[in-house]
């Protein structure tokens, strides 16, 4: 059962989704939140394994509440942002902050719910011609300062900071092929290893990048250089 909390101010929009949730099996709401803090107290309480968060909301918005929810690595919950078409400056800042993936609200109702089981399950470049539309933007723009556990400024030396991560030469070409959004089994095409090798790869890169999921790897191999905006 996938345990689910959902954080929007409007009332309308979290109903929807529950009574919708109330009607699928392996989904369950746990709680509800009209605010980022009331969304970072009620994580803390109930555990859930993702967070369907709003980014426009008044007092701690989205973004901040990601942040700190992220930030609880024992936790375990993954974020899955709300967000609309204009909504762009909003999900860098998410992006940033740690956010597994990306709903559009005008959805369809099944494929919302996709998006829950997708991100719940570590798999988050969900809607791909939003994300990796909103993916390449992001990586367009200045970095911020590398955190510690990348061990080098992003784009300065990639082969130097990946190796001081722990990186091995096949972990790169493997960051390098998520960067461009190749699912698992794609990766395993492109580089004549079986599925499971690639997810195996893709697992270890989770730990030595210190990142939550492939969104993350998304960001780390366009910091790294390893992939360009298109354009």
């Amino acid at each position: 059962m996938i345990r689910v909390v959902l954080v929007d101010d409007q009332p309308l929009i979290r109903t929807g989704l529950r009574v919708l949730i109330a009607d699928t099996p392996d989904l369950e709401v746990v709680g509800e939140a009209s605010g980022g803090e009331e969304a970072v107290e009620l994580v803390r309480a109930v555990r859930p394994d993702v967070a369907v968060m709003d980014i426009r909301m008044p007092g701690t918005d989205g973004i901040e509440a990601t942040r700190r929810i992220t930030a609880d690595r024992s936790a375990r919950t993954r974020v899955l942002v709300l967000t609309t078409f204009d909504d762009d400056e909003y999900v860098y800042g998410a992006l940033r902050a740690g956010a597994s993936g990306f709903l559009v609200k005008d959805m369809a109702l099944e494929t919302i719910l996709d998006g829950i089981r997708v991100v719940a399950a570590g798999d988050a470049l969900l809607a791909p011609g939003v994300t990796r539309r909103l993916v390449a933007e992001f990586a367009a723009r200045p970095p911020e300062p590398a955190r510690a556990d990348r061990g080098s400024v992003p784009g300065s030396d990639p082969a130097a900071g990946l190796a001081a991560a722990g990186v091995t030469e096949r972990e790169r070409e493997v960051l390098t092929l998520v960067g461009r959004g190749l699912s698992n089994a794609e990766i395993a095409q492109e580089l004549v290893i079986s599925t499971a090798t690639a997810k195996a790869h893709v697992a270890r890169l989770f730990t030595r990048l210190g990142t939550r999921d492939r969104v993350g790897l998304v960001i780390c191999a366009y910091d790294f250089g390893l992939v360009s905006p298109p354009g």
